[in-house]
């Protein structure tokens, strides 16, 4: 197969969109698909209009962003997409798999129409979480009543409503869990879905225990026995230090902590950056825990894992997730999850075997850190078994298998249309949307 991937961000921006389109396009190419990513452009990186094949296979395609970009890094794309366009024009694709609705995502709806192709899209994100980055609707400055009343009406209404719609143009909706394809379908979207999580590159099931070791050493400082294991504790977390992360939650947890444990060493790795990562210093600082804190920064992804392996146990805090990457992550090195309960969280973390969830609460979330320090040998054999289930090739199987049941479904679909009498164009849509889900169903 000939396959497009469209997304509003890519590498070098870290981010768990980037990674999943990567991952999938990767093991794609390794049974043996063509692959273009259409990806923004970003300085310092291919020119719009130009594309090479990277390392892996994978042909990268650059498209033009406005001069503007977001506080947390991501671009732009401009509206007209022409350089999209123009491949399509001169190559010939089998289908089309966007990872964003706005702006790659309607161009993909138009090629989809133009060339009869099916459009696949991925529902990585819950917009609604995500409205603060809009300018006009920060809740600081003037206007702040209309603009907390702008906001509700962006995530209660409008943001719904267009996911909605947007969904329903398309041929297939995947969802990265179950919890998410339940939400996805009660909001209204009538076609075809499949439970597609993003899944893991063999390199997280490798153990590095010589540079594990060098990382605990470097972070936990002298607390250093005679069998070389450091006294002490050190969790980490990993993900963009942005708000809809509930940042705040966590660094009031730590500092709960800290009382709880009364004296016993622990460290805490914050792995990633953001806007924030200034403002949360200072409030690391002025909440008596500056020591405790240590701001890693951006990590490589292929380092990430013997970062993971360093550590005894993951937090983590978001609530804006629609599958958690992180979390099969860790759970592939090993280390037990206390998270806020969350979409996102709900379909990976089970309570008192890999992990714990709970509720978005400082007493409760640090309690039950302290009772997974007590089962942690037997959790972590746990989270192995559970990110056994996230292996990149399998899913890549899978994938094709959905990739190639959506061609025969628009191939039919089509024939149906056009041997259709004109009384009954009407129903085109239901008619149409019940013989695909039926092709879906029987897999």
């Amino acid at each position: 197969m000939k396959i497009a991937m469209l997304t509003n961000n890519y590498k070098p921006f870290l981010g768990g969109v980037p990674i999943s389109a990567e991952r999938q396009a990767k093991e794609l190419v390794k049974l043996g698909h063509e692959v273009t990513v259409f990806a923004p452009e970003y300085d310092g990186e291919l020119p719009e209009g130009e594309d090479h094949f990277d390392e892996n296979g994978i042909r990268i395609f650059r498209y033009g962003t406005s001069a503007r970009c977001m506080e947390n890094g991501m671009v732009y794309p401009r509206l007209i997409l022409k350089e999209i366009t123009k491949v399509f024009e001169e190559e010939s694709f089998d289908l089309i798999h966007t990872h964003h609705p706005m702006f790659v995502g309607m161009t993909a709806l138009y090629l989809g129409r133009k060339y009869q192709l099916p459009v696949i899209y991925t529902y990585h994100t819950r917009y609604e979480d995500y409205l603060h980055y809009i300018g006009f609707l920060k809740p600081e400055g003037k206007g702040r009543i209309l603009k907390q009343q702008l906001l509700k009406l962006g995530q209660n209404v409008v943001v719904p409503e267009f996911m909605r719609w947007f969904t329903n143009q398309c041929d297939l909706v995947l969802a990265p869990t179950a919890g998410m394809q339940k939400r996805i379908r009660e909001n209204g979207t009538r076609m075809p879905m499949a439970v597609f999580p993003t899944g893991l590159e063999e390199t997280f099931y490798q153990e590095h225990p010589k540079e594990a070791g060098e990382i605990r050493r470097k972070y936990m400082g002298g607390q250093q026995n005679v069998s070389g294991r450091t006294d002490g504790y050190m969790f980490c977390t990993a993900g963009r230090l942005e708000e809809e992360k509930n940042p705040h939650f966590l660094l009031k947890g730590i500092r709960k902590l800290k009382e709880k444990m009364d004296g016993t060493f622990f460290r805490v790795l914050l792995i990633g950056n953001g806007s924030m990562t200034e403002e949360l210093k200072a409030e690391a600082k002025k909440l008596g825990i500056e020591e405790e804190i240590v701001f890693v920064g951006k990590v490589p992804n292929e380092k990430l894992n013997c970062y993971l392996q360093a550590c005894d146990a993951f937090l983590f805090t978001s609530k804006s997730e629609t599958q958690g990457i992180v979390l099969a992550e860790a759970f592939a090195a090993g280390l037990p999850v206390v998270a806020v309960e969350a979409s996102g969280v709900e379909d990976i973390v089970e309570n008192g075997v890999n992990g714990f969830r709970t509720a978005e609460d400082v007493e409760i979330w640090t309690d039950k850190i302290l009772e997974m320090l007590d089962k942690r040998e037997e959790m972590s054999e746990r989270a192995k078994v559970t990110a056994a289930g996230y292996r990149s090739a399998r899913l890549a199987m899978y994938e094709e298998l959905l990739y190639r049941q959506c061609i025969v479904a628009k191939e039919i679909a089509g024939e149906y249309e056009e041997e259709m009498d004109y009384e009954y164009k009407e129903d085109r849509t239901e008619h149409t949307a019940g013989g695909v889900f039926r092709i879906f169903k029987a897999s």
